[in-house]
């Protein structure tokens, strides 16, 4: 009786999956999925960029460089031109004292031509001029003992291009020790002492 009771017990119904794990058409599990009428977040299925993955940052550009200290390069050309305004300044001066020595020079000349002088005074005079100035510019032990034909040679040499002892300026080798002189041209005397002035002031 107890065999024939146990025999005739139904059978335990075989087990139904679990509402996570349905069944799919072919007989395999499928993964859940969410629950009717819930909506994903935007983005939540995106898959991850190579910079999220590796964890990436911005880039950040240095700063300009700042104004002072000046780079090297900077340093060079400020040398530079401070050298070549000494240099100008320097030149420029002495421009400027030549210029202003040449202008007192003919100015003494001019003072010479105002006086109306003649005949051996006026030789004399300009040939102390000429000879005040050739000292200055030259050796003194080359132009302190010319005298006579000497002295207008040397007035060629050194400006006259022949206009002493070819020309008006003949009179300064011997018109300063004659008693007088007849035949003199002041005007181009003078012109010829102003344009040897002007090359060696």
């Amino acid at each position: 009786m107890l065999a024939s009771a146990k025999n005739d017990a139904p059978a335990p119904a075989a087990a139904q999956p679990s509402q996570p794990e349905q069944l799919g058409q072919s007989g395999q599990l499928s993964q859940p999925g969410p629950p009717p009428g819930h909506a994903s977040a935007p983005g939540a299925n995106r898959p991850a960029s190579i910079g999220e993955r590796l964890d990436l940052r911005d880039i950040h550009l240095p700063a300009a460089p700042g104004f002072w200290p000046p780079a090297p390069g900077w340093w060079l050309l400020f040398a530079l031109l401070l050298a070549f305004a000494l240099w100008l300044g320097r030149f420029g001066w002495g421009r400027y004292r030549q210029w202003r020595r040449r202008q007192r020079i003919l100015g003494e000349l001019d003072r010479l031509q105002a006086r109306e002088l003649r005949g051996p005074t006026l030789v004399a005079a300009v040939s102390a001029l000429l000879k005040r100035v050739a000292l200055s510019r030259y050796p003194r032990a080359e132009v302190a003992v010319l005298t006579g034909d000497a002295w207008v040679a040397f007035l060629d040499r050194s400006g006259g291009d022949g206009c002493f002892a070819q020309g008006a300026g003949r009179v300064l080798a011997e018109g300063a020790y004659a008693p007088e002189i007849a035949d003199i041209d002041a005007q181009a005397l003078l012109a010829v002492a102003r344009d040897w002035l002007r090359r060696n002031s």
